[in-house]
């Protein structure tokens, strides 16, 4: 099988991978379908919010959203028009709701939540004609600072580019090829976005240089170091006769570790002590 055949299925599995991996993660936008006057507007409620107000829109109803009111509405609470809400309140907290009316501003209907320390949560839904969205659970949006994109750009494409690397090296494996210098290129491009970028986006983000084991449980510093660790193991046992098998093993946990939602269990601000933890 010609070389660039396992590049192609390389890069196929790899972007299966991450997109898989970003929509199912805790800061991937909550996809809401509100229901109005016969009509379907889908909106994107926000799950992670940098240090500014989090503008909440309802992008698509229409500015006179009842069909019986003849003003020109500038506020949701005008009589005749249809009420629509805001509900906010801090996370993981006992707080009552608080409540804000969505205003015409900017051509669509917004509504704000307040900027919170870094870390810290707010649980949300809206109320669109006495109809709560969404109606199962709230989505809960965290609030860090702005990673410069110099740090977070390159981040992103190593670890997008080890994951790549390690699936051409399952696949020169799983065909009997030499694979030896690309599992040192995974190994080495693992280690340069996961523990020289990450830690600095960690700490652009959160300030934290290192949440994972053994200072905390952030999810994404664990699993890099974990994979981390098995790659590690696949270069030690590099003469043995079986390491073929050790390197199927490495590539095998690194896919299902980095298919577990990113960001999860991540920094979070307690409001009871005032403190990231």
């Amino acid at each position: 099988m010609k070389k660039y055949v396992y590049w192609f299925l390389a890069i196929v599995i790899t972007l299966v991978l991450s997109v898989y991996q970003r929509m199912t993660g805790p800061t991937y936008p909550k996809k809401v379908t509100i229901e109005l006057n016969g009509e379907s507007y889908k909106i994107k409620l926000p799950r992670s919010g940098v240090q500014k107000d989090e503008i909440i829109s309802l992008k698509g109803i229409p500015q006179q959203n009842h069909g019986d009111c003849p003003h020109d509405l500038r506020s949701a609470t005008i009589t005749g028009t249809v009420p629509m809400i805001l509900h906010y309140r801090r996370y993981p907290t006992a707080d009552e709701y608080t409540t804000v009316d969505f205003e015409w501003t900017d051509n669509e209907w917004q509504a704000v939540l307040p900027v919170q320390p870094v870390g810290g949560k707010l649980q949300y839904y809206i109320t669109v004609d006495g109809k709560d969205y969404p109606a199962d659970e709230p989505p809960i949006i965290r609030f860090r600072n702005e990673v410069p994109a110099g740090i977070l750009i390159p981040h992103i494409l190593l670890m997008f580019a080890a994951m790549l690397f390690a699936v051409y090296t399952f696949l020169l494996v799983a065909t009997r090829n030499t694979y030896k210098r690309w599992l040192w290129i995974t190994v080495g491009t693992l280690f340069v976005g996961g523990f020289i970028f990450g830690p600095f986006v960690q700490h652009a983000a959160f300030g934290p240089w290192w949440a994972g084991f053994p200072y905390g449980t952030d999810l994404t510093d664990n699993k890099t170091l974990i994979s981390f660790l098995f790659f590690v193991a696949a270069l030690v046992t590099l003469k043995w006769k079986y390491n073929k098998w050790v390197v199927v093993f490495a590539v095998l946990m690194m896919i299902a570790i980095f298919s577990i939602q990113h960001s999860a269990y991540g920094s979070e601000y307690d409001y009871t002590t005032q403190q990231l933890k």
